[in-house]
């Protein structure tokens, strides 16, 4: 049997032709550092925000999100999305959540859908990670896809993947999608906590040309 190679050259190549990965350039647009934040909010056309349509797709990712509070359900990280420049977060939302999970001490695995995480034609945030402990070394990365949010004729989607240092020690992979089910255009996303200020960690906005 033959093997097939592929230098270097030929991936980037390949790659700028959009033949392997489909993928637009990333274009770096905000970020925010939390110190101690109660939130933090992308407004479109503030503080350099761009949240229109510049682009059909957004992409959010959140690095070493701390939380100040870690007890139960206190360490979630929820996000919402606004349709009056940040005035009032509360998008009417329907979404679907699943984690996988697994412990330091290597004595318990999982896979679950996690209806309780799960939203329906509600206006509540988002949660899009689980309960972060508060040590330390705890935290939470992960990002946000937000599709088309300056459409005003259709829902606007997303997809979240994140992991999280669970108070507990375990590692828990979510996954949540849903949509907007709004035809107003998202000009606004704001991020907080279940409970608590975010007490460290930073969140980037990028723009998908």
């Amino acid at each position: 049997m033959s093997i097939v190679k592929l230098s270097n050259n030929g991936v980037k190549n390949a790659t700028a032709f959009g033949s392997i990965t489909g993928l637009g350039s990333m274009i770096f647009i905000k970020k925010l550092t939390a110190s101690s934040s109660a939130t933090l909010s992308f407004v479109d056309g503030s503080s350099d925000v761009v949240l229109d349509n510049t682009y059909k797709e957004y992409l959010f990712t959140f690095k070493d999100i701390h939380p100040q509070n870690g007890g139960d359900s206190e360490g979630f990280l929820l996000f919402q999305g606004s349709t009056n420049s940040g005035s009032s977060y509360g998008v009417t939302i329907t979404s679907s959540h699943f984690y996988v999970q697994h412990d330091e001490a290597d004595s318990g695995t999982s896979l679950q859908y996690q209806g309780g995480n799960d939203l329906a034609q509600s206006t509540s945030f988002q949660r899009i990670s689980e309960e972060c402990g508060n040590d330390n070394d705890q935290c939470i990365s992960g990002y946000l896809h937000l599709f088309n949010p300056s459409s005003t004729i259709f829902a606007k989607h997303f997809i979240s993947n994140s992991n999280t240092y669970h108070r507990a020690d375990w590692s828990f992979n979510n996954f949540c999608a849903g949509y907007f089910n709004d035809t107003s255009a998202i000009d606004a996303i704001q991020f907080k906590m279940a409970s608590g200020n975010i007490d460290a960690g930073d969140i980037c906005l990028y723009g998908i040309a």
